[in-house]
């Protein structure tokens, strides 16, 4: 097969092209994969289907789109030091860095420092295609436990959820509330269930509460004026030891902050929009400690994935919808909609 089938998105025109592309040779240190999985992300809904940012540096370059990939080695290029082989079940940490900067040394690649940083399905051609060039160094195993789909949710979301709850460093001591029950939100909800929290569940989707409520989730709300009365309550007047806020709302950064304990912890994963609030009152006098926690870092990733399958967590469980690629514009059509949940892309 000398061509592929790949999407790109075009950025903040609610369009996807489905196009047909050379088959890739992988270059020195570089590996051929065929995608076998690759998970929709928020991101790629909001910040370029719908609106595209062209201030924002780091945009999307219209590139081939997808950054939650998963599938098996094709090919192996040259110089490449790790043992790769034809049929090997693979993970991509979706991020490249120039391997050098601070944060490439701490295995942080997310947050490299280099013009040398780019992102699978953002700045280079990502997972939405039969097949993928990936960097080795960005490989993670698959364990044979886990499904192509598992692997393809890890990659991003469960990855960020776990790194998020990893911050707050949540056990069996604590009771966690987390607003935004989206793929991100009912991540961090089951994590923490599997740390052996109890979980409150907070959206404002019936549906979102229902479903976090079948993953185990000990308190599901919809959100309104008596959430916070609510978990009140169910923490005998105390508030959460822990806050994991998901949703990026006003509203919803409110509430993680209020109804955190005294001495709680609070840690926000949702992205963009924008928080006022009085600072005093709100954290300060309550001595919280408030985290920002953005994706992982790849060595984290793989604690992630360990960690899942010693847990027997099933990520997959969250997928509402899947497409072939050949539908990809019925799948951001859909999930623009708000008719869907979590959405991925599987090929035979």
């Amino acid at each position: 097969m000398n061509t592929m089938q790949g999407a790109i998105i075009h950025g903040g025109q609610r369009q996807v092209e489905l196009k047909e592309f050379p088959v890739p040779e992988p270059g020195p240190g570089q590996v051929l994969l065929r995608m076998k999985a690759a998970g929709m992300c928020g991101s790629d809904l909001h910040n370029i289907y719908r609106t595209m940012n062209l201030d924002d540096p780091g945009h999307y370059q219209g590139c081939i789109a997808g950054h939650e990939p998963c599938g098996t080695v094709e090919a192996v290029g040259p110089n490449c030091k790790r043992d790769f082989n034809k049929g090997d079940r693979v993970i991509v940490y979706h991020i490249c860095g120039c391997g050098h900067c601070y944060a490439c040394r701490k295995g942080w690649i997310v947050n490299c420092t280099s013009d040398e940083r780019s992102v699978y399905g953002w700045h280079r051609d990502g997972a939405y295609a039969d097949f993928m060039l990936a960097e080795e160094y960005t490989l993670l195993g698959l364990p044979e436990e886990l499904s192509f789909v598992d692997g393809a949710i890890i990659s991003c979301g469960f990855g960020t959820s776990f790194q998020g709850v990893r911050r707050a460093d949540v056990s069996g001591y604590d009771t966690v509330l987390v607003v935004g029950l989206g793929p991100v939100g009912l991540a961090a909800a089951i994590i923490s269930k599997a740390r052996g929290a109890k979980v409150i569940g907070v959206d404002i989707s019936p549906e979102r509460v229902a479903t976090a409520e079948q993953h185990g989730c000990d308190l599901g709300l919809l959100a309104g004026d008596d959430t916070l009365d609510k978990i009140k309550d169910f923490t005998n007047g105390h508030g959460v030891e822990v806050s994991l806020e998901c949703s990026a709302s006003q509203p919803g950064r409110m509430l993680s902050l209020d109804a955190a304990r005294l001495w709680g912890r609070v840690v926000f994963l949702g992205e963009h929009g924008n928080l006022s609030f009085n600072p005093s009152f709100t954290v300060i006098q309550k001595q919280l400690t408030l985290h920002g926690s953005w994706m992982s870092g790849i060595s984290e990733m793989e604690d992630t994935i360990e960690h899942i399958v010693r847990w027997k967590i099933r990520p997959e469980e969250i997928v509402t919808h899947t497409f072939p690629i050949t539908q990809v514009r019925e799948a951001f059509e859909m999930s623009d909609a708000g008719e869907a949940g979590k959405v991925v892309f599987k090929w035979d």
